[in-house]
């Protein structure tokens, strides 16, 4: 009987420990870091890192220390020019670049295989083709944002984002659905919100109004309308 209790006792010792440590993991995917000199003292446990509205001073050797960095937000810190060295966190799956002064992106920014959403909302000084260019080398890019950019028209190139789901375009100049969206096969849903758009689609005889998101079956309709 003793044995039986030890044993017991051992194993609801394990399971506890391994919940334990199951907790920590999930906490420490959890933690959104905000201060860059915390984040640097065990980089390689940081997943998400919020360096947004400050005046960021981060040296070049530091970004590749991120080994397992997934989320990223440098949003509103005036940047002139985007690091180059982000190109190192390979595991980056969301990136926030909004509301900074750079003109283009990196030029290894195709680096980042893993990337699936970025936001490029409010960068007015964006030079739209070059950076529809370098995001066609992405190979996992699902959703894209360029709300309030001034952009009135998409470059022919945007067609090789060729896994783009979803697309904001919101707060811009766009006075239709660009064509050049046509081709693109695994769009699903479009954001021109703030827009003012002169078209609308006759759907069971009612008008409906594109100046909102609309799903991939009114997308389709429109470009085939244009």
């Amino acid at each position: 009987m003793k044995n039986l209790i030890k044993f017991t006792l051992f194993f609801l010792c394990l399971h506890w420990c391994a919940i334990s440590q199951e907790t920590k993991t999930t906490e420490d995917n959890n933690k959104e870091y905000t201060n860059i000199t915390e984040a640097l003292k065990n980089p390689e446990k940081v997943i998400k890192l919020n360096l947004s509205n400050q005046d960021l001073h981060v040296l070049p050797s530091d970004w590749a220390k991120f080994k397992n960095l997934e989320y990223l937000n440098l949003s509103n810190d005036h940047l002139k020019t985007i690091p180059n060295e982000i190109s190192y966190l390979t595991n980056l799956k969301v990136l926030d670049l909004s509301g900074n002064d750079f003109k283009e992106l990196p030029k290894d920014f195709d680096k980042l295989v893993n990337l699936k959403e970025l936001f490029l909302n409010n960068d007015k000084n964006l030079k739209i083709d070059e950076t529809i260019f370098v995001l066609g080398k992405l190979p996992k890019l699902e959703s894209l944002h360029l709300e309030n950019d001034n952009l009135k028209k998409l470059p022919a190139s945007i067609k090789k984002l060729s896994h783009l789901e979803k697309l904001y375009l919101n707060k811009n100049r766009f006075r239709k659905v660009p064509i050049q969206l046509k081709g693109l096969d695994h769009l699903q849903y479009l954001d021109m919100e703030g827009n003012q758009l002169n078209q609308q689609l006759n759907i069971n005889n009612r008008p409906e109004n594109l100046n909102f998101g609309f799903a991939k079956n009114q997308l389709t309709r429109c470009l085939n309308y244009q």
